[in-house]
C-alpha cells in the first residue's frame, strides 16, 4: 500500500469589504455571507493544503478605490511578513475597484509568492490566464466606479440648479429640517449684524475685537477671524441662492439679508483699489529677510505683513494671531521690520568677523576638510562681514536663511539660535575658486 501524499499547508485570509455605499442587509454584501462563502471555498481546498489563519480582514464601510483601509494594510502586512500564502475574496471588488491599485498588489502578491482566489469567478492568480481575467474584470469595476461618481456629480448638480442644499458645512443663521435650510432667527440676526457693521465700522479688524469682547461666537462657538467675516460676507446663501461651480440658482430656502445689504456691504469692498491689491500680490513675490524665521516666546510664527498709508508702504512682521483677530490678539502686535532686520544683520556681520565664532567654525570644517588651510576660511568670512551691504537683497535672504535656524523674540530681547551645519556651507562656499566666492566677487564689483 502506497503512502499518501503529503501536501504543504498553504495558509488563507479571507478579505471581507461593503462600502458605506452598499446596503448591509442585501445578502452579497453582507461580511458575515462574504466571510461564511470564503471559509467554505478554503474548506473546499483541503486536499490542497489551504488552512485559514486565524486572523480576520474585514473593512465595513470602505470604498474599493483607493487602498486607504485598516485591515487592507493589516492583510498587506501580513503578506509581507510571510503569514500569507493565499487571499481568498467573494468577489474580485471586493479587494479593489482601482486597475492602478490592483496592479500594485499583484506585483507585491508575486514578489511574496502570493496567489489570488475570488469564489464566485473562479480566478486564480497564479496562472497567466488567472490575471488576464483579472485585469479585464478590474477594468469594468473600475469603469462602473467611474460611472457611478460621474452619476452623483450629475444628480448633486442637477439638485442645487434646483436650489436644493446638498449637504456640507452648515452655515451660520440656518438650521436643517428634512433636508431643507430654514432660518434660525437667533444666528440670523448675528448674519444680518455682520454685514450691517461692515458698513458702518468699515474695518472688520474692530469688527472681529468688538464680537470678542461681546462673546458673540460663530455657529461652532469659536471666536471670529477677519478670514470667516470676510467669508460670510461673500457667501450667496444668505442671499437665498445656492452656488454651484460659480454658477447661482434660486434656492429653496428663504434668504437673511437682502440684496440692497448684499450690495452695500460689495460697494464697500469693491472700493479697495484694485492696484493695492495687485501691489501687494508684487511685494509678497520679494525676497523677505526674515520669512519663516522670527517667532514669540510660546513659538507662533511672526509673518510679513504690508500697508499702504497715504501712498508709502510700510512693512511689518505680525503673529498669526494678529493677523487673524487683530492686532490687539497678542502682546506683540506689529513690529516694524527695518529696524528688526538692522538688528539681525548687526548680528550676522558681527558673527562674521568675530574671532571665537570664526573659529569654531574652522575647527568644523577642518573635521571634515582637511585639505582646507585657515586663512582660506577665515579671511573669506570676515571680508564677507564688510562687503554685506553690497549683496543683491535676494543673496542676502539666502546668507540669512542659511545661518539661522530661528529668531525668538522676548520682552527684552531676542535670541538667535545659529544653524551650524549652514556655516559649515558657508565657510566652503567662500573657499577661493568656488562658485559661490566667484559670484561674491563679481557682486562686490558691480
Amino acid at each position: 500500500m502506497s503512502e499518501p501524499i503529503l501536501v504543504p499547508p498553504k495558509h488563507c485570509a479571507v478579505y471581507c469589504r461593503v462600502s458605506s455605499a452598499e446596503r448591509l442587509d442585501q445578502s452579497f454584501n453582507s461580511i458575515d455571507a462574504q466571510k461564511e462563502s470564503g471559509h467554505a471555498f478554503i474548506k473546499s481546498q483541503t486536499h490542497e493544503g489551504w488552512i485559514p489563519v486565524a486572523d480576520h480582514y474585514d473593512d465595513g464601510g470602505f470604498s474599493g478605490g483607493n487602498m486607504d483601509r485598516p485591515a487592507l494594510r493589516r492583510l498587506m502586512a501580513d503578506i509581507e511578513a510571510g503569514k500569507v500564502d493565499i487571499v481568498v475574496v467573494y468577489k474580485i471588488d471586493r479587494l479593489s475597484r482601482s486597475l492602478a491599485d490592483f496592479a500594485r498588489m499583484v506585483e507585491t502578491f508575486d514578489r511574496c509568492r502570493v496567489s489570488f482566489s475570488a469564489v464566485t469567478q473562479q480566478i486564480n492568480s497564479a496562472t497567466s490566464m488567472g490575471r488576464l481575467m483579472l485585469n479585464v474584470l478590474l477594468s469594468f469595476a473600475q469603469f462602473e466606479r467611474e460611472v457611478t461618481g460621474e452619476r452623483i456629480r450629475d444628480k448633486i448638480a442637477a439638485s442645487k440648479a434646483k436650489g436644493m442644499w446638498m449637504g456640507g458645512p452648515l452655515p451660520l443663521g440656518y438650521d436643517v429640517d428634512n433636508r431643507l435650510l430654514v432660518i434660525n432667527e437667533r444666528e440670523a440676526a448675528i448674519v444680518r449684524r455682520i454685514f450691517e457693521d461692515f458698513v458702518t465700522v468699515r474695518s472688520a479688524t474692530m469688527m472681529v475685537r468688538n464680537y470678542a469682547a461681546e462673546g458673540v461666537v460663530t455657529k461652532s462657538g469659536k471666536p471670529f477671524c477677519k478670514q470667516t467675516i470676510y467669508k460670510m460676507l461673500y457667501n450667496r446663501i444668505f442671499l437665498g441662492e445656492i452656488v454651484h461651480k460659480g454658477q447661482s440658482h434660486p434656492g429653496q430656502h428663504q434668504a437673511i439679508i437682502t440684496q440692497a445689504q448684499w450690495d452695500a456691504a460689495h460697494a464697500l469692498i469693491a472700493s479697495n483699489p484694485q492696484g493695492r491689491r495687485q501691489d501687494t500680490k508684487n511685494r509678497d513675490k520679494k525676497p523677505v529677510l526674515l520669512r519663516n524665521l522670527l517667532f514669540t516666546p510660546d513659538g507662533e510664527r511672526l509673518m510679513p505683513t504690508y500697508t499702504i498709508k497715504k501712498g508709502k508702504p510700510y512693512r511689518y512682521y505680525t503673529a498669526g494671531r494678529d493677523r487673524r483677530f487683530g492686532a490687539w490678539a497678542s502682546r506683540f502686535g506689529s513690529l516694524p521690520a527695518e529696524p528688526v532686520e538692522e538688528l539681525v544683520v548687526a548680528q550676522v556681520q558681527d558673527a562674521l568677523s568675530a574671532p571665537h565664532f570664526v573659529q569654531a567654525v574652522w575647527n568644523k570644517v577642518r573635521e571634515q576638510r582637511p585639505d582646507f588651510s585657515e586663512p582660506e576660511v577665515v579671511l573669506p568670512m570676515r571680508q564677507l562681514a564688510t562687503m554685506w551691504p553690497q549683496l543683491f537683497p535676494a543673496e542676502q535672504c539666502r546668507l540669512v536663511q542659511l545661518l539661522i535656524e530661528r529668531i525668538v523674540l522676548g520682552g527684552t530681547g531676542m535670541e538667535i539660535i545659529w544653524r551650524d551645519s549652514g556655516w559649515q556651507e558657508l565657510a566652503c562656499e567662500l573657499i577661493p575658486g568656488t562658485i559661490g566666492a566667484e559670484l561674491a566677487e563679481l557682486e562686490v564689483t558691480i
